[in-house]
């Protein structure tokens, strides 16, 4: 059964024209597939249709899954090595101390005042002192 009965379609160049035109020539566009074939091809369509927008949305899916680990990976590499740029300074600072303290001299940790402090080290701690108690004079008056 044809599509358009006895029309003549007409190829003119890369259109096509249900006129005549110059240079143009006819096309045979029936379609000679029964109307079950025609349905056929056409539920073909849709479900290639289907399964295209459904492999999509799973490959959009696992590009977004991807994406995201990569993020994390970069967040976490960020921050390994700001921890391994602490560690080396606080590594550099450490040194440098060292080297501080070997190069200057020590102070003498000996007190070498004559105020009666003989034999006391700097880091000793003060003496208590006594508390004065108060006289029973004192307290009558």
């Amino acid at each position: 059964m044809p599509a358009q009965g006895t029309a003549t379609t007409w190829r003119c160049g890369n259109t096509y024209s249900d006129r005549p035109c110059e240079g143009g020539k006819t096309v045979k566009v029936d379609d000679p597939r029964s109307d079950a074939d025609r349905q056929a091809a056409e539920a073909g369509v849709r479900s290639n249709h289907a399964l295209a927008d459904k492999l999509e949305r799973s490959r959009l899916s696992q590009e977004k899954a991807a994406y995201e680990r990569d993020r994390q990976a970069a967040r976490e590499a960020r921050s390994a090595a700001l921890a391994e740029r602490r560690m080396a300074l606080s590594e550099q600072q450490a040194r440098e101390r060292a080297t501080k303290a070997l190069r200057d001299p020590r102070k003498s940790t000996m007190n070498f005042n004559s105020g009666g402090l003989a034999g006391k080290t700097a880091g000793d701690a003060p003496a208590p002192r006594k508390k004065k108690r108060k006289s029973r004079d004192s307290d009558a008056g």
